[in-house]
């Protein structure tokens, strides 16, 4: 299972990486201070103030990010499946709203999102690894192409669409679609439902919160067609079924990347 907070909309691009912290510094013992009695004749001197007894050191500081870019959130792995969950008389929904909880009376400007992530029955290794490896982060797949002495050539963009689930991202002949987050959602959707029409009421239903005013169904069908739009010539792998709704069709030249047992569900 991985747990995902940030506290804006990831774009779609939506990538998580894990925020390391620095080591806690053990507070510094309090000095005696010495002060000169003073007599009423003595005028105020401003003098050294006692340092507090068990005063608590600086908070940990983030790892420094890179020059121009700045920490959004982060991404919390937690590897346990139904049985080891049940063990210790809980599951796995009961975690997820308990950080939840937790996250709120800690941050409540924080905004959180929760994913499951799913692996073949049997799969051998540590829970959290492969949680890691499910849900394509970065750092567990360098390590399992180093491991299998694989080059990474997933920055190599051949002409044709890329939909690049795991990294929230479109590319058309190697460049980025510049899809919004909603428009990116509402591609994602149809494209783990390849082939089946989905219907205006289902999209509204699933990918605008219940706390969200509804939109209409010309709502939809405008952010169809502004994403449409950004697909330029590779527009038709939306399909609109008239009175219906919509599909995706897959054609020769659209690559889609994700995790190898994806999961469109969400706690």
């Amino acid at each position: 299972m991985s747990l995902a907070f940030a506290p804006a909309h990831t774009t779609a691009t939506a990538r998580t990486a894990a925020v390391r912290t620095a080591p806690s510094l053990p507070a510094a013992p309090a000095r005696p201070v010495s002060i000169a009695p003073r007599t009423p004749s003595d005028a105020p001197q401003p003098g050294p103030v006692p340092i507090q007894q068990g005063a608590r050191p600086a908070a940990p500081r983030v790892r420094a990010v890179p020059e121009g870019t700045e920490a959004r959130g982060f991404v919390l792995y937690v590897g346990i499946d139904d049985a080891k969950a049940g063990a210790d008389g809980t599951t796995l929904h009961r975690i997820v709203e308990a950080l939840r909880a937790l996250t709120a009376d800690i941050a409540p400007s924080a905004e959180t999102y929760a994913a499951v992530a799913l692996a073949p029955e049997g799969a051998g290794g540590r829970d959290v690894d492969v949680v890691r490896l499910a849900l394509q982060d970065p750092a567990a797949l360098a390590k399992r192409r180093q491991e299998q002495g694989l080059h990474d050539d997933s920055d190599r963009h051949p002409n044709g669409v890329i939909i690049d689930i795991s990294r929230k991202r479109v590319l058309l002949d190697g460049e980025a679609a510049g899809l919004t987050y909603k428009e990116f959602e509402l591609l994602q959707y149809l494209v783990l439902r390849e082939g089946r029409t989905i219907d205006r009421h289902e999209l509204i239903a699933n990918l605008w919160d219940a706390d969200d005013e509804a939109p209409s169904e010309r709502t939809i069908d405008v952010h169809v067609r502004r994403l449409r739009s950004k697909l330029a010539h590779y527009q038709d792998i939306v399909r609109t079924v008239r009175g219906v709704g919509y599909r995706f069709d897959r054609h020769a030249d659209v690559s889609i990347r994700q995790a190898s047992t994806p999961s469109p569900d969400v706690y």
